[in-house]
């Protein structure tokens, strides 16, 4: 079944700047700036008024107006990225061996360096994404903060981290160390 018409609105805050040309958005606000290209998806963008923009899908069917609420999404997240920011926790899990963690510059990139994981020689390196600070908790012990405008970018680094610190033939049920996500949400900055 084809859908005639189907919209869904964005609401922009004060002190925030939306500017969309042939589908690629950029956002900024008091945090700075994020980039976004949606050429992939077939949507139409208009701007209702200075507050409110408003995508449309025109003769779209189930998938195709799925999507819709995606695109949506993603532009929520871009301006309250710029405007909130967001803020992932991850808490060390070890039974024996402690986890070392560090931030080490590398060739001018900088990496999360993972030592002594199940007691291992081998040190694992992270490579920290574009826009994502990195810094250790000082009121909790053995936890790692890592806060950015894009949520695309600390989820992943969150992801990479945790995925690095997998217990490889071995009972997952028993070996239970690693690295997790223990709190995620925004900054309360603004």
């Amino acid at each position: 079944m084809k859908f005639i018409q189907t919209e869904q609105f964005v609401g922009i805050p004060a002190g925030v700047s939306v500017y969309i040309k042939a589908r690629s958005i950029k956002v900024v606000g008091p945090r700075g700036t994020l980039f976004k290209n949606l050429k992939h998806i077939d949507v139409s963008f208009s701007r209702v008024n200075a507050k409110l923009i408003k995508i449309t899908v025109h003769n779209g069917d189930r998938k195709h107006v799925a999507a819709l609420r995606t695109v949506k999404s993603l532009v929520d997240n871009l301006i309250t990225g710029v405007t909130k920011g967001f803020r992932y926790k991850m808490r060390y899990v070890y039974a024996h061996f402690p986890i070392n963690v560090n931030v080490v510059e590398k060739d001018g990139k900088d990496f999360v360096e993972i030592r002594n994981y199940l007691g291992d020689k081998q040190v694992r390196h992270v490579p920290v994404r574009e826009g994502v600070k990195i810094e250790f908790s000082k009121s909790q012990k053995d936890e790692l903060i890592l806060e950015g405008n894009s949520v695309e970018n600390v989820s992943q680094n969150a992801a990479d981290i945790q995925q690095i610190c997998r217990a490889r033939n071995k009972d997952i049920r028993k070996f239970l160390d690693g690295i997790y996500v223990s709190e995620k949400g925004i900054i309360e900055d603004y």
